[in-house]
């Protein structure tokens, strides 16, 4: 028998207390943090959704596996552990242990990028884009057409055009692509997963170019549930084993474990060829740290072992796509427009659509990011034109295909009752739209602005 109530498949040993502020306390400390809830400090957020990197709970056995942890600078068996599950995983040869993904990142697109490189890619995430285009390189997404069409249910909106793929390649000189990059699920395009057919196509493709493919596989456990849930010929298979297929297509794969690693500090590159793999070593020594802890301690290395067997669990996959698919579906009778289908690690809110009267040149994702903590204390990240715009020569905004509000469920951590407490706040939200107010930017890096830019209200 199937029941209507999604259980957490598992039990609370540990807490930690939310201050339960008022409307008035956090209209003060949004405008301290110059309407950007990545400066709050984390006592200030009630619920916080602004990321599901590196917020997971950890179990009792990750936690035995801390206390267990070998701190040896070289040669530790906790290192021997993580080697051995990741290589079981991936079934990658050569394995380097980085202190996040984005360390991974830099480390190989440092290597293969420079000026005048391009990567392919379904969609970049920021820190991937940012890696890129640090090293001097292109990053160019070729997401498919269903894509941006937000109450388009195609199941596997994450996939990359493999048409727009083949075409790139050819307008480009093969000795300047640098690699395809495959993002599963695709974050930035709402969560959305990549089929196993469109994994196929795309290896077939980078091998009768001679181009590299590598998977960012940070969420290929919840990549892997939508396979079996909706891909023909996967019903029978574990989630395991499809991750397995989709990582022997490719030529290396980057994690932050932070995902569905389900720790909170850890990553890894995982690579097929010994001399790639010995010209990233090089560059992971001077760097991250040793080739048998990378930027880890020990203690690190055994919770990401036991996150990467537990992350695999079919009660844990169920509840974690069918508790966000609950949110997500909730929003949507309340009238609140969003990304469907609903994606695995999180619902994305469609700004523009919800404030049609805010211009894009004013963010209204960020607007609705201010009205989320504002309102119920809950934080969030804006994923469109103050993450993914940019400026023409003439200092105007470019706008991103999707103004977009993120609300990453951090895993094992929030209970259904806290679910309920977002879906009324989203209520208030809903009545209040029309008096939602825009922002301007007052201050910006160059790279990566969302993480510390500063606004105004307008």
């Amino acid at each position: 028998m199937a029941f209507k109530t999604i259980i957490e498949p598992f039990k609370i040993k540990s807490v930690e207390p939310i201050m339960m502020s008022t409307e008035e306390q956090r209209i003060g400390f949004l405008k301290t943090a110059n309407y950007n809830p990545f400066m709050l400090r984390s006592e200030q957020v009630i619920i916080d959704f602004l990321t599901d990197s590196g917020t997971s709970a950890m179990s009792a056995k990750q936690w035995a596996g801390i206390m267990d942890g070998d701190e040896s600078y070289a040669g530790s068996r906790s290192w021997f552990r993580m080697e051995s599950i990741i290589k079981d995983l991936t079934g990658m040869e050569f394995i380097l242990p980085t202190h996040q993904g984005r360390a991974a990142e830099r480390i190989l697109y440092g290597h293969l990028g420079g000026k005048g490189k391009v990567f392919f890619s379904n969609t970049l995430f920021d820190t991937s884009r940012a890696n890129i285009e640090f090293s001097g390189a292109e990053g160019i997404d070729l997401s498919i057409e269903e894509s941006e069409l937000v109450n388009h249910t195609y199941p596997f909106k994450g996939n990359i055009d493999t048409v727009k793929l083949e075409e790139q390649i050819k307008n480009h000189d093969l000795k300047n692509i640098a690699g395809v990059v495959l993002t599963v699920t695709n974050n930035s395009g709402g969560g959305q997963p990549v089929s196993m057919q469109n994994v196929k196509e795309t290896s077939r493709i980078c091998k009768q170019y001679g181009i590299l493919l590598f998977i960012d596989c940070c969420r290929i456990a919840e990549n892997a549930w939508f396979i079996v849930d909706r891909e023909h010929g996967y019903a029978n298979k574990t989630y395991k084993e499809v991750a397995q297929e989709i990582f022997s297509y490719a030529d290396g794969a980057l994690m932050s474990a932070k995902k569905d690693g389900l720790v909170n500090m850890g990553g890894f590159l995982s690579l097929k060829d010994k001399k790639l793999s010995d010209a990233c070593k090089n560059l992971l020594i001077i760097t991250e740290g040793y080739t048998t802890y990378g930027g880890l301690s020990g203690r690190d290395m055994e919770a990401i072992a036991q996150g990467l067997e537990e992350v695999f669990d079919p009660a844990y996959l169920n509840y974690r796509i069918k508790s966000t698919t609950y949110l997500g579906e909730h929003l949507h009778r309340i009238g609140i427009p969003l990304m469907l289908p609903i994606g695995g690690h999180a619902v994305y809110i469609d700004a523009k659509a919800l404030y049609p009267h805010i211009p894009v040149h004013q963010y209204p994702g960020q607007a609705l990011v201010c009205e989320l903590y504002t309102k119920g204390g809950i934080r969030t990240v804006e994923i469109g034109s103050v993450m993914f715009g940019k400026y023409d020569e003439q200092g105007k905004l470019i706008e991103a295909p999707m103004e977009l509000v993120r609300l990453a469920i951090p895993r094992r951590v929030y209970t259904q009752s806290h679910i309920e407490y977002v879906i009324e706040v989203f209520d208030k939200i809903f009545e209040d739209r029309s008096k939602a107010r825009g922002l301007k930017i007052t201050e910006e890096p160059e790279f990566l602005r969302h993480f510390t830019a500063k606004y105004e209200l307008i």
